[in-house]
């Protein structure tokens, strides 16, 4: 299947990168190595692990949770917002389906979003503006001042 990265974003826009993914586990590694290969040439001082961890387990949801038929994608978008990155997930899944869960220890599942909470300076989820679900994280002072 094929997807496609955005490298190339416009001047005069805060966003850095984009890509569009398929709903497949191969997606996963996919989002990762691509994020890392295109946030590295703005030298963010923020740990790009711990970006890339996050951004791992908003695509894991994404394709866990969202719409399962043929005609939907995940699409990551990154942007600098003044000294923060703030990384977008967005799926054709319902708003109200985001939530922040308490796993049991022995519960294989549900600890992405506590991650996320526990890493990030914020994050948030609602309305896509492409239709579905946006969740977002913020990494400030990804950038000196």
């Amino acid at each position: 299947m094929a997807y496609t990265i955005d490298r190339h974003p416009r001047e005069d826009s805060p966003r850095l990168g984009a890509m569009t993914l398929h709903p497949e586990p191969e997606s996963v590694p996919r989002a990762r190595r691509w994020f890392r290969k295109f946030i590295a040439p703005y030298n963010p001082s923020c740990s790009v692990d711990d970006c890339t961890l996050m951004l791992s387990e908003l695509v894991t949801n994404a394709i866990r949770y969202g719409r399962s038929d043929d005609s939907w994608v995940v699409r990551v978008e990154w942007y600098r917002e003044g000294t923060s990155l703030r990384v977008d997930v967005h799926n054709p899944g319902f708003p109200a389906s985001v939530r922040l869960r308490h796993p049991e220890a022995d519960d294989a599942h549900g600890r992405g979003l506590l991650l996320v909470d526990s890493i990030a300076d914020s994050w948030r989820s609602g309305p896509s503006c492409f239709g579905g679900t946006v969740v977002s994280f913020v990494v400030a002072d990804a950038w000196p001042a």
